[in-house]
């Protein structure tokens, strides 16, 4: 079966565009990037004319001269035996990190052959390290695929109307004979999570065991590229920082402790491995603030941070929770101290372009799950992954640094208070959209 994916109306606005240059998704591996660029030149050009650096390194060698993009198309036609139409074809530069004279190779499309629809896919690990060769810094659009946020999940279960309504920020439209139903299909998310072929293989009828053993699948293909693509001094490091995270998340401060890596661990022995987690994509550091001001950025204690994964259904695998530990009840909320509920919103946020940091006060007596910046204003969050909602924390940082209006995301339903607003657990990838209402 074939998934919506938002992405789709990016790129065709992308098409659109007056000022288009050619364009670089990047994204994790595994999220869908070769399917979203081939599903878009198949619905909206006449032909595709693309090239998949890693299945054939030979085509590498039609880079190795000079990158004039006229005769780089001229040697791509003769290479494929296919034609070549300014508006009818796209150009698709598949795993482009393979080969970095490609990714250079978009500077000068830009500048001189702008008529071609030019697009290249990349990991975040080839794109990020790019060595000895030029970025093309201002010459390309970027875009970054995430997996599927949970509106997008919804939209691809016969659930549109809800999706649009949550997307749209318009909570208190939702009538509460359907949070029952948002709230069933939010657990079935949390387990699932994002990763395209998880959702699938669930859609497709596939049981319980079977979306656990696609996700394990997952992992161990980045376990691979582990092996593959890192320093051979770091990758056991990169292991264990990596299949440390659940039980970071698992302790009551989730501040990460290199310690729990491994006994005695000290932050300059993984800090590398940390770093290279983060370039792969598979990683969110959220960075702690002392204090909850603009810019959020000036604040940072770069010694504390948290630790998320790309994907709430990978940590669930990482961590080998069971299906049923995560579908029954509420039990979803509440696993790991609410790891995982947090892990769903901070991967709702990062998906819809947030960068989300955190704040704990000195003493430790007071910490904030998650603080973000909109529209010059500060908003402090704080995750209850039970229907207990008392906020002495979030109270404390709103009234003491003044911020915009507090957020809780809750199992309770849409509430406006004088000084909070608590939106459902399910509403979170619409929060951009409510905040714009509210302006």
């Amino acid at each position: 079966m074939k998934l919506h994916r938002r992405i789709l109306d990016d790129l065709r606005t992308w098409k659109e565009s007056t000022d288009r240059k050619p364009l670089l998704l990047r994204g994790a591996r595994q999220t869908g990037k070769t399917w979203a660029v081939t599903e878009f030149g198949r619905t909206s050009y006449e032909n595709v004319l693309r090239i998949d650096f890693m299945r054939d390194p030979q085509a590498k060698a039609l880079f190795d001269g000079p990158l004039n993009p006229h005769s780089l198309i001229d040697n791509l036609k003769i290479y494929t035996s296919q034609n070549v139409a300014q508006q009818d074809t796209l150009i698709f530069f598949d795993e482009v990190q393979e080969c970095p004279k490609a990714l250079t190779a978009l500077k000068y499309f830009c500048e001189e052959a702008r008529e071609y629809h030019v697009i290249a896919t990349g990991s975040y690990m080839g794109v990020s390290k790019h060595n000895n060769d030029s970025f093309p810094v201002g010459k390309v659009n970027m875009m970054t695929l995430h997996p599927l946020t949970f509106t997008e999940f919804l939209e691809n279960t016969g659930q549109e109307q809800l999706s649009d309504m949550i997307r749209d920020g318009r909570f208190d439209s939702i009538n509460a004979a359907f949070e029952p139903r948002l709230n069933d299909l939010l657990k079935t998310y949390m387990f699932t999570g994002g990763m395209p072929s998880a959702v699938v293989t669930r859609l497709a009828g596939g049981d319980w065991e079977q979306v656990r053993e696609e996700q394990r699948s997952i992992l161990d293909s980045y376990d691979l590229d582990f092996s593959k693509h890192a320093p051979a001094r770091i990758i056991e490091r990169i292991r264990l920082a990596w299949g440390a995270i659940p039980s970071q998340l698992a302790k009551e401060h989730r501040k990460f402790i290199y310690g729990v890596v491994r006994p005695g661990a000290r932050a300059r022995e993984f800090e590398e491995s940390l770093m290279w987690l983060g370039d792969y994509g598979i990683t969110s550091r959220i960075p702690c603030v002392s204090a909850l001001k603009t810019p959020l950025a000036g604040y940072t204690d770069a010694s504390a941070f948290k630790l998320f994964t790309v994907d709430v259904g990978l940590l669930g695998a990482l961590a080998d929770i069971s299906a049923s530990t995560i579908l029954e009840g509420t039990n979803a909320f509440v696993e790991f101290k609410g790891s995982l509920a947090e892990q769903y919103v901070c991967q709702q946020l990062v998906s819809a372009g947030y960068s989300p940091y955190y704040w704990a006060n000195p003493n430790g007596r007071a910490e904030i799950d998650f603080a973000l910046e909109h529209q010059g204003l500060i908003y402090p969050i704080e995750v209850k992954s039970s229907t207990n909602v008392k906020a002495k924390s979030l109270r404390l940082a709103h009234d003491h640094f003044g911020t915009g209006k507090a957020i809780r995301f809750s199992l309770e339903r849409f509430r406006q208070e004088d000084w909070v607003t608590n939106i459902a657990l399910w509403g979170v990838d619409g929060f951009k959209a409510y905040l714009d209402s509210t302006r």
